[in-house]
């Protein structure tokens, strides 16, 4: 198939997909006239590849990943490729303390500005006239 019929059954950009090629994550054969061809497997392809982006994997760690989907009876590569997964929850949930952090901070700031605007806001109302 395609790049455009890829793209519609994946719903995947070309971009994308040419992306993913340059990446090394997917490949294709060349018609005489340059046109990319895929296989039918590489709509299952592209789902695996997918899957991983939105896991907040890097085209590098899928593309270390890839060879479990590629040879999947091997031990050694299915070795390989959990011990590549559990580094990047490892990474994920050093992100996720790092986020929880910046975000703390910034309660603290937002807290201390609530304050300064009331009080800004309090010194702002006209004082009560007498009568």
């Amino acid at each position: 198939m395609r790049i455009g019929e890829l793209s519609q059954r994946t719903g995947v950009s070309p971009r994308s997909l040419r992306y993913y090629e340059d990446q090394g994550l997917l490949t294709s054969s060349r018609s005489a006239a340059g046109q990319r061809h895929y296989s039918d497997a590489a709509v299952q392809r592209v789902s695996s590849i997918r899957r991983m982006f939105d896991a907040g994997m890097s085209s590098r760690v899928i593309a270390t990943m890839l060879p479990c989907v590629d040879i999947p009876g091997d031990l050694g590569v299915a070795e390989e490729t959990f011990a590549a997964m559990l580094r990047e929850r490892d990474r994920i949930d050093a992100d996720i303390v790092h986020l929880t952090e910046a975000r703390d901070a910034l309660d603290v700031l937002i807290r201390a500005n609530s304050r300064h605007r009331a009080g800004l806001s309090a010194d702002s109302q006209p004082a009560a006239q007498l009568t």
